[in-house]
Formats: structure tokens, C-alpha cells, sequence
């Protein structure tokens, strides 16, 4: 038994759980300080979309790691969006996006829709990467392996 969790703990933990590019949900997010995003105004763009809480220890350590991917790769094309999970308050989210200054889009999720849209996410940090054409290149739980994900990222805006 404790062979089985463990190995579907190392599973989970293992990075990509999407091999083939498939179409990333169409949704609108509704951020803090710049309105509602449309999914128009994401063509074209590669999109990072992160799925975190204020009460998620690992979300919090790789917030810096995702600014830092997103400060470097803006320029060329790359679109950061961090979505609050729907029981994290909207006040803590707000404190959190102001006293760190985060540089990307910070969206809320009040009733979940966007978490569901995107595989009924309930695990956090779990963190997706949409290509230029709108397609999921990649799902991961937990933090991912940032070397890899830079390799993605620079990759998948290369593809212009």
C-alpha cells in the first residue's frame, strides 16, 4: 500500500502530464488591476497560467521564479496570468499582489469556473503553458522543474 502511494506521489511530482499540444479552455479572467482579459487579447501570446493560494507554502516560494520567468520573456511574447483558487480571500490576494509587487496579471476565481475550465484544478501550484496557437503544451503539478520550464517557454515563443 504505502508502495502505491508513494509511487503515485512520484508520479504526480513528475512534470509534463500532457505530451501532445490539445486546445487550452477558452475563458476570461478577471484580474486585479487590469480588468477582465479577454481570451482575444491572449492570441497570438505564449500564456503562463498559474494556479495558486496565499495558504500554498510551495506557491509562495515559487512565486519569485515565476516573476523572474515572466520580467525576462514578456518582451517576446510571453503572457503570466497567477489565478487565485476560489476559497483563497480575495483581500489576502490583494495584499500578496501589492507587497511583492508581482509584474504579471493576477486573476481571481471566485466561483471556480476558471479552475474547472482547466481540468478541475484542485491542486496547487499547478501551472499550464499555452502556446501561440492556443494549444496546451504543458500541465504541471506542484513546482515545477524551472529549467524545463524555461526550455518550454523559450521554445514555445521561438515558434513565433
Amino acid at each position: 500500500m504505502l508502495l502505491a502511494v508513494g509511487l503515485a506521489v512520484a508520479a504526480g511530482a513528475a512534470g509534463y502530464v500532457w505530451l501532445a499540444p490539445r486546445p487550452a479552455p477558452v475563458v476570461a479572467f478577471t484580474t486585479l488591476e487590469h480588468g477582465i482579459v479577454s481570451p482575444a487579447a491572449l492570441e497570438g501570446k505564449v500564456v503562463l497560467v498559474n494556479f495558486w493560494a496565499t495558504s500554498c507554502a510551495v506557491c509562495l516560494r515559487e512565486m519569485p521564479r515565476l516573476a523572474e520567468l515572466h520580467q525576462r520573456y514578456a518582451a517576446r511574447g510571453l503572457e503570466t496570468i497567477a489565478v487565485a483558487m476560489p476559497y483563497d480571500p480575495p483581500n489576502l490576494v490583494v495584499a500578496y499582489q501589492r507587497d511583492k509587487r508581482l509584474p504579471f496579471k493576477v486573476a481571481i476565481d471566485p466561483n471556480g469556473e476558471i479552475a474547472r475550465r482547466f481540468d478541475d484544478v484542485k491542486l496547487t501550484p499547478t501551472t499550464y503553458v499555452i502556446d501561440r496557437r492556443g494549444r496546451v503544451l504543458a500541465r504541471y503539478v506542484g513546482e515545477p522543474d524551472f529549467a524545463e520550464l524555461e526550455k518550454l517557454i523559450q521554445g514555445a515563443l521561438a515558434r513565433g
